[in-house]
């Protein structure tokens, strides 16, 4: 046995593979396509992919295919003889192919570096109608519609990949600065935002329309069949202590004592279905009661990790959580989905000038990352959605960030001659997203951190500033975007904090133990969000935040 295949079988076995079982490697395009040609050609590979174009050439007696398998952009261009296998059922776009043979330059004078001439067609996945998706493109909008194959064009399948370099740099930027990865819960009964614009988690529907449809298979039973079933008891208990009282054998009691005990449970279970009503259970007020509910109490998909995560950051310093969020806020405009990414890190020991130190950094080695890992998609997107895409990358790695006061920005936006805004500029007001490009687009002409908001526009948990009218806020505002991040010192001090949560209309009762995180070692800290498909769509240029996601959720649509 070589050597190489007796190494190759031992780090399987390692692995966990007991039999050395030696996996089979397909090679990706991407590797072969941004390599030097002379390192590849004459080699032997495997490659599985689908056919965006095909053509039979020589008669029928061969096929060029251009094979795409989603490691790049780029084709790498197959060639098939009809004696290999029949060029018919390979040359119709979205077929999958597995072949293996080996890679050569091409004739001079064509575009293509290097090519694959196929002698093994293992596998073969035919498309049998037409396919659904145009060779003409599409536009995003009409992508939406078949949501299941979008993924096969250019567009989104760039965007994967470039959502998953943020997603791997993201990673990797707090694993460098000491962060820990803690996954917090989807399913939540507090509201971070103190909003209400929560999806409700519940089955009292279903259990509704169970009792509904058993109600109907099976009528409740009528008073006079309990008040029956009740005589039924009362003579069963007659006869066990007449029993009793005659001294009977053991044997007969016990019977007796067991025929009155199914006597009572049929009663009862009578009397269950009996209190049977169809519809959801409420109180005289009109208020659902949860009693019956799976958590016995209301509970929602959170629309934030950030209060969960925060006892982490309380207890083992930097952390950071990434996943789905979710906000039933009915809006349409291009800028909002149901379900989006959030990534939350927090920070004990941590003033809100860390924050904007951490979040300013954070975004340039995003932006850094995808200049260094995801050139090709870059360029595909500028070449066909936003010819600034990379030249923002590059400045935002490379500028530092512009910070100013929430008064100053106001006070800059209020002078403003130049340009009316569609939102009236005041003191006290949420700055539109007019304003916050504005500001980084045109004032500053670079991102922009605007801190210490009105706490009237501010989440109760962020901490009161001393002029007792603002919080200390902050937010990241990016061009082409505006508001990417958006994070704060957290309230540490208790009393404040149980005013704030009062001031805002919540029941302090379910953030008791948010408090205790306060009663117990209370830690200045802070933390911020980052909207995973805002930054997305300021690294890609696109123009909608359904096409950044891979199954958008908005009002009227949850596809898949």
């Amino acid at each position: 046995m070589e050597v190489a295949e007796v190494a190759t079988k031992m780090a399987a076995t390692s692995l966990g593979n007991p039999e050395g079982r030696v996996l089979r490697r397909m090679t990706k395009i991407n590797k072969i396509l941004e390599d030097d040609v002379a390192n590849w050609a004459g080699r032997r590979v495997l490659v599985g992919g689908w056919v965006k174009t095909g053509r039979e050439q020589g008669k029928g007696s061969f096929a060029f295919l251009e094979v795409n398998d989603g490691s790049c952009l780029a084709n790498l261009q197959v060639i098939c003889d009809a004696a290999t296998y029949p060029l018919a059922e390979l040359v119709p776009t979205g077929t999958s192919v597995l072949v293996e043979g080996e890679l050569k330059p091409p004739p001079e004078g064509v575009k293509q570096r290097i090519e694959l001439k196929v002698d093994r067609v293992l596998e073969v996945g035919p498309v049998g109608e037409k396919y659904p998706l145009p060779k003409t493109r599409l536009t995003l909008e009409n992508l939406r519609d078949f949501m299941h194959l979008r993924a096969r064009t250019n567009t989104i399948s760039a965007v994967a990949r470039i959502r998953d370099e943020l997603a791997h740099a993201t990673h990797a930027f707090f694993r460098q600065n000491g962060f820990r990865y803690i996954h917090t819960p989807i399913l939540t009964t507090s509201d971070c935002e103190g909003a209400g614009e929560m999806f409700q988690a519940t089955v009292l529907f279903s259990q509704a329309e169970k009792i509904a449809k058993e109600l109907k298979e099976n009528p409740p039973p009528s008073e006079s069949d309990i008040e029956a079933a009740k005589l039924v008891v009362k003579e069963k208990g007659d006869i066990v202590a007449q029993l009793k009282s005659t001294k009977a054998s053991k044997a007969e009691i016990t019977a007796a004592v067991s025929e009155l005990n199914r006597a009572k449970e049929a009663v009862s279970r009578l009397e269950e279905r009996y209190k049977l009503k169809p519809g959801i259970p409420t109180n005289p007020d009109g208020r659902f009661v949860f009693d019956s509910d799976f958590f016995k109490k209301p509970a929602f998909l959170t629309v934030s990790g950030q209060l969960q995560v925060e006892t982490y950051a309380c207890a083992i310093g930097s952390v950071y959580t990434f996943g789905p969020t979710f906000r039933a806020e009915n809006s349409h405009t291009s800028r909002h989905l149901a379900e989006f990414w959030m990534v939350e890190p927090e920070m004990a020991f941590a003033t809100l000038e860390d924050d904007m130190d951490y979040a300013e950094e954070y975004v340039k080695f995003m932006c850094q990352w995808l200049l260094d890992n995801s050139k090709g998609d870059m360029e595909f997107m500028v070449k066909n959605y936003d010819k600034t895409a990379i030249e923002r990358l590059k400045l935002v790695a490379s500028t530092p960030f512009a910070r100013v006061s929430y008064t100053e920005a106001v006070e800059i936006l209020m002078g403003v001659t130049e340009k009316k805004f569609e939102n009236k500029v005041e003191w006290g007001i949420d700055l539109a997203s007019e304003h916050e490009r504005y500001l980084t687009e045109v004032i500053f002409k670079k991102p922009v951190i605007v801190y210490n908001y009105p706490k009237g526009i501010k989440a109760f948990y962020m901490r009161l500033n001393d002029d007792q009218k603002t919080v200390a806020a902050m937010d990241v505002l990016v061009p082409k975007v505006g508001e990417l991040i958006g994070g704060s010192q957290r309230e540490e001090r208790i009393d404040i904090l149980k005013q704030r949560i009062l001031d805002s209309d919540l029941p302090l009762e379910i953030y008791e133990w948010y408090l205790d995180l306060r009663r117990y070692g209370t830690v200045k800290h802070s933390g911020f969000g980052l909207g995973f498909e805002r930054m997305i769509l300021f690294a890609t240029g696109l123009d909608n935040i359904r096409d950044v996601i891979p199954f958008p959720r908005y009002p009227g649509r949850a596809d898949l």
